[in-house]
C-alpha cells in the first residue's frame, strides 16, 4: 500500500479484543439447550445485539438485556435479567486475540491508532489496556450517541480528529458493524481482519489479512 494514513482507526471488540459472548451464553443456557438449540441460541443473540445497536443510542447494558431477553424468547427460554448483567460485566475482562499486541505494537510505531469503539467509557480502558500498543485515541459509542454502523459513530471520529475519510486506515473484522459504513463515507482504505465472523465481500473494497500480524505488511512496514 503506498497511501499513508494520518490515523489507523480499528474496531476493537471481536477485531482487536477476543469478543466472547457466545462462551458467556453458553455457561448459562447449555444444561438447558441441546447443542444444535445452544449454536442457534448464540446466532439470535448475536443478531439481536445487532438490531438493538441500529436505534437511538442508550447504554451497552441495555442492548445486552434487551438483546437477551428477545433471545431467550424466540428459542423458548425462561429470561433473568440478572444473567444479563453478568454476561454485561464480562466485557471489561476480555483480552486481545493472541496475534493482536505484536501486530499492533509494530504498527503504533509508526502511525498514531485510533480505537472506534462500540463501548461504555467506564469499560474500554480495561480492555485498551490489554492491547500491547499504545492507542493515542479511544473513542466510544458512548461520547458519539451512536454505534456503529450508525454513520454518526465514524462522522464524531472525524470531527473529533479534525480530519476527513481520506486520512484514515480503518481496521475491522466485521462489514455490518464498520466497513460498509467507512465505505459509504468514503474510507477508501480499508483492512478487512478475517477472522471467520462474516464471509467476504469485495463490492467493499478493502485489503484482506488472515490477523492482525498481517497489518504492518499492510502499511508496508
Amino acid at each position: 500500500m503506498t497511501f499513508r494514513p494520518k490515523f489507523v482507526s480499528f474496531d476493537c471488540h471481536g477485531t482487536m479484543i477476543y469478543f466472547d459472548m457466545a462462551s458467556a451464553a453458553r455457561d448459562h443456557y447449555s444444561v438447558q439447550l441441546s447443542p444444535e438449540q445452544m449454536e442457534k441460541f448464540i446466532r439470535d443473540f448475536s443478531a439481536y445485539r445487532l438490531d438493538e445497536v441500529l436505534h437511538d443510542w442508550k447504554p451497552y447494558a441495555e442492548i445486552v438485556h434487551n438483546a437477551l431477553e428477545r433471545t431467550c424468547k424466540r428459542n423458548g427460554v425462561t429470561f433473568e435479567p440478572e444473567i444479563a448483567a453478568e454476561i454485561y460485566d464480562r466485557v471489561p475482562t476480555w483480552g486481545p486475540n493472541p496475534d493482536v499486541p505484536a501486530g499492533l505494537a509494530k504498527v503504533a510505531k509508526e502511525f498514531p491508532l485510533v480505537a472506534l469503539t462500540n463501548s461504555m467509557n467506564d469499560q474500554i480502558p480495561y480492555n485498551i489496556a490489554k492491547l500491547g500498543a499504545p492507542v493515542a485515541h479511544v473513542l466510544t459509542a458512548e461520547s458519539a450517541g451512536a454505534y456503529k454502523p450508525h454513520m454518526r459513530a465514524f462522522e464524531y471520529m472525524f470531527d473529533t480528529l479534525g480530519c476527513g475519510p481520506e486520512d484514515f486506515l480503518h481496521v475491522s473484522s466485521s462489514f455490518r458493524y464498520d466497513l460498509m459504513t467507512a465505505h459509504d463515507l468514503g474510507i477508501i482504505n480499508k483492512v478487512w481482519v478475517n477472522r471467520g465472523h462474516e464471509p467476504a465481500n469485495p463490492y467493499y473494497g478493502y485489503t484482506e489479512v488472515a490477523d492482525v500480524s498481517g497489518l504492518p505488511a499492510v502499511l508496508g512496514l
